[in-house]
């Protein structure tokens, strides 16, 4: 009884903190949400001022 309740709330948490890191990452935008946001130069218009 006690495993299962341990184990849906897990499951649970797991779901929340990923719609949470989910949201945060789509409020940033395309580029600055991406993993290689500092090496990639190929969807992303970034002015030069700011990529130095």
């Amino acid at each position: 009884m006690i495993a299962s309740i341990v184990i849906g709330v897990a499951i649970f948490g797991y779901a929340a903190w990923a719609l949470v890191r989910f949201i945060n990452r789509s409020k940033q935008g395309k580029c600055a949400a991406c993993e290689l946001n500092k090496s990639c130069s190929g969807g992303c218009s970034v002015p030069p001022e700011i990529s130095k």
